[in-house]
């Protein structure tokens, strides 16, 4: 490793410190936020990546009058100072006193409904059973820049698009065609391509017009739609079907108390959208801190007990 290699010749007291600020600069994309979380005067903070940048002898950031952004040799160091300091913490965390206690930082992002709903839960109990973890739990459905975000795993609907991450699945996600009881009145009887003129709610980036259903005893079923409005936001889609303004295709885990309470039916019971992977990414690391660890086996847990979320007898893990 190139900044290891590099760090060797420096001071062995302050090498953690520079690159502990270099990430937090990263992460915070001021030099001035960073400061103020590392409790440090801004010129220090200053300081330090100068120092780092002139030992390195690359230039990690790009600096404007407001902002900075990280170089392309900054993306790779910021990759390479996260794995040392991983290390450093997994190697405090094995040899402190009482190493069997969880302790330090966990940063997780997750999609917004899901992350409401049932993910956050799980991240309560998992702190709750670990008091001495930190849990900061963000929520947000865009893709992110693993390397750039600072967060020690990624909790996503749908593939991961890092190669870098090591992806996990975690459950597979039931979708199905829901209306209110008047579509499905009008729907009685009926096959799914005697619907493609009825209004439809979709969710991008998910469906758009074309919706392939499939049923278990036959050949799938290729839907050419009548979109009537289409979001990027899951409750939306589920307020507007739930409103009347279509059918819409959505997972069991989100509408399973509107399909309960008959607020939403289920109008094509014996067809299902394709299922859609949940999956956990973490970038990889010979000494992952075991408080990640144990939250990606709650995780494991915690989703058994989702409804509408097939998480099989195993879990595939792969690089993305």
């Amino acid at each position: 490793m190139y900044l290891l290699s590099v760090l060797r010749m420096s001071k062995p007291l302050d090498r953690l410190a520079l690159l502990e600020t270099f990430v937090r600069i990263a992460e915070k994309g001021t030099i001035s936020g960073a400061a103020r979380d590392l409790g440090m005067s801004q010129g220090s903070a200053s300081r330090h990546l100068k120092d780092l940048e002139e030992r390195l002898g690359v230039q990690l950031v790009r600096r404007t009058t407001h902002s900075l952004a990280l170089t392309e040799t900054g993306l790779e160091v910021l990759a390479d100072a996260r794995e040392l300091i991983a290390g450093w913490d997994a190697l405090e965390e094995q040899h402190a006193p009482d190493s069997e206690t969880l302790r330090g930082p966990l940063r997780i992002v997750a999609p917004v409904a899901l992350g409401q709903l049932h993910l956050a839960e799980i991240a309560m109990r998992f702190q709750a059973a670990h008091p001495n973890v930190t849990v900061n739990w963000h929520l947000q459905d865009e893709p992110i820049r693993f390397a750039e975000i600072g967060c020690d795993c990624w909790i996503r609907v749908g593939p991961v698009p890092d190669e870098t991450l090591i992806v996990r699945r975690l459950g597979q996600v039931e979708r199905l065609v829901v209306g209110t009881p008047s579509i499905a009145k009008t729907l009685q009887g009926m096959r799914p391509d005697d619907a493609k003129d009825l209004p439809f709610v979709s969710l991008t980036p998910f469906e758009g017009a074309k919706v392939t259903l499939s049923h278990p005893t036959g050949a799938p079923c290729n839907l050419d739609l009548a979109v009537q409005l289409s979001t990027n936001n899951i409750e939306s889609q589920k307020h507007a079907a739930h409103s009347g303004h279509g059918m819409a295709v959505l997972p069991r885990w989100f509408v399973a108390p509107e399909l309960e309470s008959g607020a939403l039916i289920d109008v094509f019971p014996n067809w299902r959208a394709a299922m859609l992977d949940v999956n956990v990414a973490y970038l990889p690391a010979r000494n992952q801190p075991r408080r990640l660890s144990a939250f990606i086996e709650a995780l494991e847990d915690g989703f058994r007990m989702i409804p509408g979320i097939n998480c099989g007898d195993s879990v595939t893990e792969t690089f993305a």
